[in-house]
């Protein structure tokens, strides 16, 4: 099948498969290769398959489409190798795709031929090669910031190091960065006929880009990672002035396999020395080989080259950093719109709520719904764990809760129907929750608890309980087929109810001691003032209590009381 090489481009090393009749490229998103660039037409191009054969288009496009350099008018046919630019994009055309070499029957240990898009893979050369090898010159590069001495041609070198240095002193990205050493390294090593980048990611060594001296020969190379990580390991530039009879390559088919005449390699070393990757030159012509004088200058450049990369690759880590954060500043005001805005406005009573999480979002939620018959309902809920996952599902929670109490006479009902289908949706993520449901007239309160802490009752002498126990269920989305029940009190002028979430209760000082319920009951019985003043300095001595460390979990706390 034939398919189209971007040789140039951000796109550069990506193939496009050419499998219909007519591929159109051009800047549009529904072009089968899309070209991502101002001056190319939304349609500017096509390649056309007609009797086996390939011919090249152009669509009346605004700059025209050039084939091996001149000016397309009619449709031309394609031949294997031709060059197609667009604007600043050049692709090359191929009439077949290359053949899987066999790793076996090349000698190899292993091939891992999924690493790049590229068509480039590493070979783990004979396992039984010594790790001491003898190079026909090796320098090591450890420390030497500001490039290795230039021993010969001095102009020559210092002109071309100055160009490198200039050439990746601006570049902020990776796709950056990465061409243009390749780019001013062909310039420099004229007997140069591959080149390649090598990046280590975790344990694994993936080429990262590539460049060659002739068209087709990007379809099949192997890179010798046995090579890389020899040079890694050492942090030092080697050259071989004869690949072919240096005893150190004999069993690495990827040296005899491509008739590697001359090979020289470099580590890319970040600004502390470690080894990030690796840079790799080979020729193929025997008059042409690299000479020691040439090992100063790459291991100069990868000097170069490996800071420069590390400071992309910060870049790139910053960016996307800064992304995270927007996102999660834009969830955490999605968030908050989800609380309420304001507290109830009901004759007779009086509330105070305070929500904190622990990072920018979290997974507690609180809420006050007046049902269509003039209760109202107080609930407090804490979604495991917090972050992201807790508050998507604390706004899934929260938008069925209120459908179900609004359609739901009773509170038990309504809640068993929420936790089958909150069970439903396969999440793994349990929610502890309860409900009051407050008749305002005669301050009767119905609740509804879900393995949540049962709200502290307050009476006016100061004495404390713990309503509802006995009719406490499981939390939701633990039981898909639990029924739960309520139980109910009355609460006279003068009496609060306190509810909260772990946050509060199991907050630890930098000791590791949690703050407590036992404590909490004793803030809550010695309360004094009004219902804010009260709730205010709840909060205040858990803070105090935990000053001097981070914030476990998010905190949420709400009390109603009766005046």
């Amino acid at each position: 099948m034939a398919f189209l090489t971007a040789i140039s481009g951000s796109s550069f090393g990506n193939r496009y498969e050419i499998e219909k009749e007519e591929t159109v490229l051009g800047r549009h998103p529904e072009c089968d290769v899309t070209i991502d660039v101002g001056a190319v037409s939304r349609q500017h191009a096509k390649v056309q398959r007609r009797d086996g054969r390939y011919e090249i288009a152009d669509l009346n496009s605004r700059n025209g489409t050039f084939l091996n350099g001149e000016l397309l008018g009619l449709p031309a046919s394609l031949k294997d190798g031709d060059l197609i630019r667009i604007c600043d994009i050049e692709f090359s055309f191929h009439s077949d795709r290359p053949a899987i070499i066999d790793s076996e029957l090349l000698g190899c240990s292993r091939v891992d031929q999924d690493q790049s898009s590229f068509g480039v893979v590493m070979v783990d050369d004979d396992a039984h090669v010594s790790s001491s090898r003898e190079f026909s010159s090796r320098l090591d590069i450890r420390g030497s910031k500001y490039g290795s001495q230039l021993t010969t041609n001095a102009e020559v070198r210092l002109s071309a190091m100055l160009e490198i240095a200039t050439a990746l002193g601006g570049a902020v990205k990776l796709e950056e960065v990465l061409p243009k050493v390749l780019e001013t390294l062909f310039r420099v090593f004229l007997q140069a006929d591959r080149a390649f980048i090598v990046l280590a990611e975790g344990d694994d060594l993936i080429p990262r880009w590539f460049k060659t001296r002739q068209q087709g020969d990007e379809e099949s190379m192997r890179i010798s990672r046995t090579v890389m990580r020899e040079v890694m390991d050492t942090k030092s530039a080697i050259i071989s002035m004869d690949a072919s009879n240096d005893s150190r390559f004999d069993t690495a088919v990827s040296i005899a396999d491509f008739e590697i005449r001359s090979i020289i390699v470099a580590p890319l070393l970040d600004s502390e020395d470690n080894a990030i990757g690796a840079l790799q030159l080979d020729t193929l012509d025997s008059k042409r080989r690299f000479e020691p004088a040439d090992l100063d200058v790459l291991a100069g450049v990868a000097t170069q080259a490996g800071v420069a990369i590390e400071n992309a690759q910060l870049h790139e880590q910053a960016v996307l950093q800064q992304k995270i954060e927007q996102d999660l500043e834009l969830a955490s005001n999605v968030q908050k719109a989800l609380l309420p805005q304001a507290k109830p406005d009901l004759a007779g009573y009086e509330f105070y709520d305070y929500y904190h999480p622990a990072d920018q979002i979290g997974g507690d939620y609180f809420d006050y719904i007046e049902l269509p018959d003039g209760r109202l309902v107080v609930i407090v809920a804490d979604v495991a764990g917090h972050g992201v996952a807790a508050a998507m599902f604390m706004a899934k929670l929260s938008a069925e809760t209120k459908f179900l109490l609004a359609s739901e006479a009773a509170p038990s009902v309504a809640i068993t129907k929420l936790n089958k289908r909150l069970y439903a949706l396969g999440v793994e993520k349990f929610v502890t929750f309860i409900c009051c449901i407050l008749e305002p007239s005669t301050g009767q309160v119905e609740i509804v608890n879900a393995g949540h802490m049962a709200p502290i009752w307050l009476k006016p002498g100061g004495a404390v309980s713990e309503p509802g126990d006995e009719a406490a269920g499981v939390p939701i989305n633990v039981v898909g087929s639990f029924e739960y029940e309520s139980a109910k009190i009355q609460i006279e002028p003068g009496d609060r109810l306190v509810l909260y979430t772990d946050g509060i209760n199991e907050a630890p000082d930098r000791q590791g001691k949690m703050f407590g319920i036992r404590q909490l009951q004793e803030l809550v019985s010695a309360g004094k003032g009004t219902l804010a003043e009260i709730g205010d300095h709840i909060v205040s001595d858990v803070k105090r209590f935990i000053e001097g460390t981070a914030q476990a979990d998010d905190m949420c706390l709400v009390v109603l009381g009766r005046k």
